[in-house]
């Protein structure tokens, strides 16, 4: 189920840059926060939807260059998240990410996390806005309450994972 490469060392830490299919955040490309990159990206499609729909009324642009508007309005926020949450984790931006932020963050994702499993999930989660659009409300109202449970109630942000996977 992993693929496995051996740890790279150097004057810093050392990294290891093996992988598996799903599991922790740190070690896995997809993991349970998957599930809530797919909810977001159904509502980031709903609010893209509005953004391109007022672009197009100042301009002639048709129904498909619409939905490319959309889907790179997901993209870009999707990973401006990324990017967001990569100083998150690692405690870089000062005054905002303590130790507090850190430890609940529990691990760097992986570079395959972060770059494939989330963004897939986000882009799944427009695709199925753009085929049903009624979904949008359910997997709104579901993906804050996931969030408000993780933040809230949870002492970290991998604990279900922990409870679930042992």
């Amino acid at each position: 189920m992993g693929l496995v490469s051996p740890c790279i060392s150097g004057p810093m830490p050392v990294y290891c840059v093996s992988m598996v299919l799903w599991g922790h955040k740190t070690i896995a490309i997809f993991d349970l926060w998957t599930i809530e990159h797919f909810l977001t990206g159904i509502g980031l499609a709903f609010l893209a939807g509005l953004i391109s729909k007022k672009v197009s009324g100042r301009l002639d642009i048709s129904h498909d260059s619409r939905k490319i508007i959309s889907l790179l309005i997901v993209i870009t926020a999707s990973l401006f998240w990324e990017c967001l949450e990569h100083y998150l984790e690692t405690g870089l931006i000062p005054g905002y990410a303590g130790e507090r932020v850190v430890y609940w963050f529990q691990g760097v994702e992986h570079w395959s996390n972060r770059l494939i499993g989330d963004s897939l999930a986000i882009i799944l989660g427009w695709r199925l806005y753009q085929w049903k659009p009624k979904i949008a409300l359910p997997a709104k109202v579901f993906s804050i309450t996931w969030m408000a449970v993780h933040v809230f109630i949870f002492p970290d942000s991998m604990y279900l994972h922990r409870l679930l996977f042992p």
